[in-house]
């Protein structure tokens, strides 16, 4: 099917999914979990093919790990949409109300966005998780996974397709693009698809935007940092930068960037340096952290690097000011944590860094949809739009105004004939 065709097809769709109700998109959610658990060996095997076709070309070991969608990640994906099943509805929402005349009453409803792109890594489970947050915000999808995952992209998308259609959902809500060409054409369909969300680097976001009349919503690379105070405990330090760093380090909310205070960077540095490299951590560092232990050096763009791999880049600095700074400067306004016993540097912290998700002594790993309530992610916004950080349920909603009046006209307000009254109302909108 030609991409005119499929973004015809889903902006078609999405006027019907828009008006399903909430039992509707439950019951088509509820069905797609059932389908993946009866299908997983199917499944497996797809992946399976893909995992050794990587192989064979040398793919790198953390996108081999992102690539991989064995049993646990089975249950994992179908675990979030049991959790997206018990959050509520997001369409429908009356936001805010307002009396503008007696019998002249405005609502801010909350409403689908329409037709989504959405360009993502090699990571199966983003599929999942992408395609079922749309159903539940009443949008359609076109998705567009990595050529890695084409054997594992391709089931999973017939699985949800015919389940969540036999539940009753329109025809043509989600689609499968497999081609980059495929992508080229997605960016010129702007009569059709209302959003696309790029899931990748700067350049690669920067790509889609220069290319493309439609809103874009970015998430670029994850260059997240931890900042050890003067008075942050050291074991709380330890922990949340391992943790940060080794948890898993093929994500984007991996810590790449470790900024320890001068005043305690002499008897930290030994201790983070040891609990690292247990880990097989390899550490890069300024000349001031190579005065304290052995690293190697850090030139000045690896503080720009996202390693997404058994790496991180070691800085001390005179304090959090000098932090705040590299953060601002270096970072991609992802996930930020300061580790520290003092309330105040906290706030301040908090005030002054410019990222989407800024976090008091705990891992940046926590920088998750799914940690957050929010019913998994399609990814993180690092741009300043209506939504920002992960973009669940919340951020795949719009609004719409809706004015329900008695026969008013603006000729009696322009002539004084009648005057606004601007009242707020406690109401919900309703017919």
């Amino acid at each position: 099917m030609k991409i005119e065709d499929m973004a015809k097809n889903a902006k078609s769709a999405s006027i019907v999914l828009a008006a399903a109700g909430t039992d509707e998109k439950n019951s088509a959610l509820q069905a797609v979990a059932v389908a993946l658990k009866a299908r997983s060996d199917e499944i497996i095997a797809a992946n399976n093919k893909d995992l050794e076709e990587s192989r064979k070309n040398s793919l790198a070991e953390p996108l081999m790990k992102r690539l991989k969608f064995d049993e646990n990640k089975i249950q994992d994906v179908t675990a979030g949409i049991q959790s997206l099943i018990g959050l509520p509805d997001p369409v429908g929402e009356t936001r805010d109300a307002t009396e503008l005349d007696s019998g002249l009453e405005l609502f801010r409803v909350s409403c689908p966005i329409g037709v989504i792109g959405v360009i993502f890594e090699s990571r199966p489970d983003a599929l999942v998780q992408i395609s079922t947050l749309c159903l539940k915000s009443g949008n359609a999808v076109l998705l567009k996974g990595g050529s890695e995952a084409i054997n594992t992209n391709r089931i999973l998308a017939e699985i949800i397709t015919a389940a969540s259609e036999s539940a009753g959902m329109p025809s043509g809500w989600i689609q499968l693009l497999e081609t980059r060409s495929e992508v080229s054409d997605m960016l010129k369909m702007d009569s059709y698809i209302d959003l696309i969300i790029p899931r990748g680097s700067n350049e690669f976001v920067r790509y889609i935007m220069d290319n493309s009349n439609i809103a874009v919503m970015g998430h670029a690379d994850g260059i997240c940092h931890v900042y050890v105070d003067a008075d942050a405990d050291p074991d709380m330090a330890e922990a949340v930068c391992v943790d940060s760093k080794c948890q898993y380090v093929a994500v984007c909310n991996a810590a790449e960037t470790l900024l320890v205070h001068e005043q305690i960077a002499g008897s930290f540095l030994p201790r983070i340096k040891g609990a690292l490299e247990k880990c097989n951590v390899e550490l890069y560092g300024c000349p001031r952290t190579a005065e304290i232990i052995e690293v190697k050096p850090a030139a000045e763009d690896q503080w720009g690097t996202e390693y997404l791999d058994y790496a991180i880049s070691v800085r001390v600095v005179s304090g959090m000011d000098q932090a705040i700074e590299h953060i601002n400067t270096w970072g991609s306004g992802h996930t930020d944590s300061i580790v520290t016993g003092n309330r105040n540097t906290a706030a301040r912290f908090i005030s002054l860094v410019d990222s989407g998700n800024v976090f008091w002594n705990c891992s940046t790993r926590f920088s998750d949809g799914y940690r957050y309530g929010l019913g998994a992610e399609v990814g993180i916004s690092t741009g300043k739009i209506h939504a920002r950080g992960p973009v669940g349920l919340e951020g795949l909603v719009i609004y719409k105004f809706i004015l329900m009046g008695s026969g008013q006209t603006v000729k009696e307000y322009a002539d004084g004939t009648r005057s606004f009254t601007h009242k707020k109302l406690d109401a919900e909108f309703g017919l």
